[in-house]
Order: structure tokens, then C-alpha cells, then sequence
């Protein structure tokens, strides 16, 4: 049997202000994905960018530290005749083989400035070293950086040591 008019109803028909919904929709969720999308996408390069930074830091301090070392070893190293009293070393900038990118800047404080303090029999002279690293030196001597950099690095350790 065929449908007429009056023996069949219509087949529903959208009515014409809903043409192209589908397309809408479509395209807001395009744009919501898009969205998330970027926004991981700069999650994760601040996550990146946070890691690298924490590993320059520990470089800086590693730096930093070995420059102590080093100060500790030219203060103590050689024995200073009985009627001198030791001297300090003069402000030392270096890079080390091991932390390329690194420049250590070490001085030295003498405490008395000059002479020996008494501890009974024994007379000690007291150095504050004090060692300075960082990644980008201004005129090859850490603290540097003129202008600002979102890389830079500066670690700074001190010490007391007597003799």
C-alpha cells in the first residue's frame, strides 16, 4: 500500500533555523581541543624549563664549591714561616674542565687583618673564602649579567678556615 496525503503523516522535518547545528558543534569542540592542547603543551615546557634550571642550579653549587676547595688548598697548603704571618691570595676568577659554561670567582678575608690570634699557645689566623660561580660572568668575574637573562645561574658559598 502507498502512502497518500491522507493515509500517511508527514515525515517530520527540522524546521530551518537548525540547518548547520552539526557544523557548530563541531567546530566549538575543535576549538576546545585546540585549546587543551596548547595549554599541555606549555605544562610541559615549564615543567622542561623548571628541570633545566634545577640542573644548572646544582652545576652552579658544584662550581661553587669546587672553588672553596680550591681556596682552602692554597691557604693551607704551604706553611707560612714562624715570624709570618699568612697571606690571603687575590681575587681568582677560573672555569672548571668538568662545568663548561661555568666561571668560579674565589677571594679571600683575612681575620685579623694582619697578626695572629692566641688560643693559648697556639696562634691561628683566620680566612673567610668565599666562592662565587655563575653562568654568565660580566667581565670574566661572577656575580655577572648586565642585562637579565632567564638562564642565568649564581651560586655563592662561604667558608671560615683558620691556620
Amino acid at each position: 500500500m502507498r502512502c497518500t496525503s491522507t493515509t500517511c503523516p508527514e515525515s517530520p522535518r527540522r524546521p530551518a533555523s537548525q540547518h548547520g547545528f552539526t557544523l557548530v558543534s563541531l567546530l566549538f569542540i575543535l576549538v576546545v581541543l585546540a585549546a587543551l592542547g596548547a595549554a599541555l603543551a606549555q605544562v610541559s615546557l615549564r615543567q622542561q624549563l623548571g628541570s633545566a634550571a634545577e640542573i644548572e642550579t646544582s652545576r652552579a653549587y658544584q662550581a661553587a664549591r669546587a672553588g672553596l676547595e680550591w681556596a682552602t688548598f692554597e691557604v693551607l697548603r704551604n706553611p707560612a714561616p714562624p715570624a709570618a704571618a699568612p697571606a690571603c691570595f687575590a681575587t681568582t676568577s677560573f672555569t672548571l674542565a668538568g662545568l663548561s659554561g661555568f666561571t668560579v670567582t674565589v677571594s679571600c678575608t683575612r681575620t685579623p687583618a694582619s697578626g695572629t690570634v692566641a688560643d693559648g699557645t697556639t696562634s691561628l689566623a683566620f680566612f673567610q673564602l668565599v666562592a662565587n660561580a655563575c653562568n654568565a660572568p660580566s667581565g670574566g668575574n661572577c656575580p655577572g649579567v648586565a642585562t637579565p637573562q632567564p638562564t642565568y645561574v649564581e651560586r655563592q658559598l662561604t667558608w671560615m678556615v683558620s691556620r
